[in-house]
């Protein structure tokens, strides 16, 4: 093959036979994929859950991961955190001409240790070539197939006041990341992306019988935008406080010199969880045996039911209400 991708790598011939056994097969250990134009999955009885996103993250490789890694951690994530497991991934690449074929590799590389990781299968994908200037480089769909828990799940419903706000670790690590790896406005640091995914990890939480009543991850919009629509879709009043929030000193230091509020940096291997005040140290302990969560911290409550609102206690006592994120703070962050 040639070393960057052509549009006649798109046209369904010769030459995309040859990306597609290559790159994506040979990655993915799947020859059915690419026999049938549908897969056909083995599902427990019961509810399946379904999801489906779309990463055009800018830089494509950037410190702790790449376009390939977000995608995995960023599908399985949102499967994990509704309360189901996750089982099957589907991998859609816009490619744009000229790709060089050994960044397609490494990143299709990256894409399947992940899901190998996670442990969940690739089982189909589709693969377009635009012409030069129709893409930024490289575009991933991803949907991604889970069964409902029989047990162990989430119950939203059951939220009452003073259950406690965890986090699982520090707050804003991928924005700053992605931010950094961008160069455009000087910031120089060694932070690491927070891109994994968190199935394994949110699996022996809800193993552990503690009363979990909500779980997200705070991807874009942060921290705050996520507190928010709980808030507003169960009708609770929650309250954090700023000096509980996990906040890296390098996070900290970019945000004062930028203006960005860390609460609604971008998040891509963090989650939250609303749990019963009785339980919250079973779930600091199980988070705190994982390198993803060992910065998990309690960093607030809820105050009441009936009112959706979310409010933030400063370090001189008084309060403040929090807004979804307005406008735009870092576009292509995932």
């Amino acid at each position: 093959m040639e070393r960057k991708v052509t549009l006649a790598c798109g046209d369904g011939g010769e030459l995309a036979h040859k990306l597609i056994q290559q790159v994506f097969v040979s990655a993915f250990q799947n020859q059915d994929a690419s026999r049938f134009d549908s897969a056909f999955l083995s599902l427990e009885s019961g509810k399946i859950a379904v999801t489906t996103d779309s990463f055009v993250v800018n830089p494509l490789f950037f410190p702790g991961g790449n376009i390939g890694k977000i995608a995995v951690a960023g599908t399985v994530n949102d499967l994990s955190v509704a309360g189901s497991i996750p089982l099957y991934l589907t991998a859609g690449f816009i490619i744009e001409e000229g790709f060089p074929l050994e960044d397609l590799r490494k990143i299709v590389r990256s894409l399947a240790e992940e899901a190998s990781a996670a442990g969940v299968r690739i089982v189909a994908g589709d693969t377009k070539v635009v012409e030069k200037g129709g893409a930024d480089g490289l575009y991933i769909n991803t949907t991604g197939i889970g069964v409902q828990r029989a047990e162990h799940a989430i119950r939203p419903g059951e939220m009452q006041e003073g259950d406690d706000v965890i986090i699982s670790g520090t707050v804003g690590d991928h924005g700053i990341a992605i931010l950094a790896a961008r160069g455009e406005l000087g910031l120089m640091t060694d932070l690491q992306s927070d891109c994994t995914p968190l199935n394994h990890m949110i699996d022996k939480v809800l193993e552990s019988g503690a009363h979990v009543r909500m779980m997200r991850d705070p991807t874009r919009g942060g921290v705050a935008t996520t507190l928010v629509e709980i808030a507003e879709d169960f009708g609770a009043a929650i309250e954090i406080s700023e000096t509980a929030l996990p906040i890296r000193n390098e996070v900290m230091g970019a945000c004062d010199i930028l203006g960005f509020d860390p609460l609604y940096l971008a998040n891509e291997g963090k989650v939250i969880l609303i749990v019963a005040r009785n339980d919250r140290q079973r779930v600091l302990d199980v988070l705190r045996a994982f390198p993803e969560g060992r910065n998990a911290a309690v960093i607030g409550h809820i105050t009441g039911m009936g009112e959706g609102r979310l409010l933030l206690e400063t370090p001189l006592g008084s309060r403040r209400r929090l807004r979804r994120l307005s406008g735009m703070m870092l576009p292509r962050i995932c």
